[in-house]
């Protein structure tokens, strides 16, 4: 496995040296561009990328990379990869507009389309997620303390449930879900958080289940998702319960239920 070669705390480092910069525009009165698929742009969206892709360059020079703000590459090249990162370097650039602090560094290692490694860190709210295959998942205070997060309660058992779900993006469809669960006599808790965070909130015991029926791509999850699983959660396509897999041909993912 490809992540037993990989320092976490390195990657740690990365993320942080990235969210330092973030912040840094985060405090001024920085413009915004809007991509081609009208999603914004901001100056710490490239300065973050531009860290990470040239630490991850440096240390990891054989791994290849998918990033949200570089150019696509060809799923003729891509489909022979067995491994490559999988990085946002701002996810939640609406809510870094905002200024509500909900976005996160993401950063995650990818091997046969399963996340091995993932970094999540929210600089603004000075906490950060950390797991890899083999050696646990944590959740790391501002003091740097490291808390190895543990197996929840799957949703299904409890009698009162905590969905999780997005400030920018609630759907019909997920309104549906909570509906069908107070149909089979569940109490439910709506937590609203924005970015990966989600995932993260899942990992360390904050919800039970987050249900997305909104677009995301594959940088959008892939941290997150490996987060919750080596935490001993599930992430699956809805419906159809497969596994969300990733550096597929169309980096758009399915809708999915990560859960206990």
């Amino acid at each position: 496995m490809i992540a037993d070669k990989i320092d976490l705390k390195l990657i740690e480092q990365i993320a942080r040296k990235a969210g330092d910069a973030i912040m840094e525009i985060y405090k001024t009165e920085f413009t915004v561009e809007m991509k081609e698929n009208k999603s914004p742009l901001t100056e710490a969206d490239k300065v973050s990328n531009k860290i990470i892709l040239d630490e991850l360059k440096l240390h990891y020079p054989a791994i290849p990379f998918i990033s949200e703000e570089t150019k696509a590459i060809e799923f003729s090249e891509r489909k022979t990869w067995t491994h490559c990162w999988l990085i946002d370097p701002i996810d939640g650039t609406k809510e870094f507009i905002k200024k509500n602090g909900e976005f996160t560094v993401n950063i995650a290692l990818v091997e046969n389309g399963k996340p091995t490694l993932g970094v999540v860190l929210a600089p603004a709210l000075k906490k950060m997620w950390s797991a890899k295959s083999g050696e646990g998942c944590f959740k790391i205070n501002e003091l740097g303390e490291r808390i190895q997060l543990k197996k929840g309660v799957e949703f299904s058992r409890l009698n009162k449930v905590r969905v999780i779900g997005s400030r920018s993006h609630m759907s019909t469809e997920t309104e549906s879900f909570i509906q069908q669960l107070k149909s089979e006599g569940k109490e439910i808790d709506f937590v609203s958080a924005g970015s990966s965070i989600k995932f993260c909130l899942l990992a360390d015991g904050s919800a039970d289940v987050y249900p997305r029926y909104a677009p995301t791509m594959e940088w959008d999850t892939a941290a997150g998702q490996a987060v919750l699983e080596i935490a001993g959660g599930v992430v699956n396509e809805a419906g159809t319960l497969k596994h969300l897999c990733y550096n597929k041909e169309n980096l758009l993912n399915p809708f999915f239920l990560a859960s206990w």
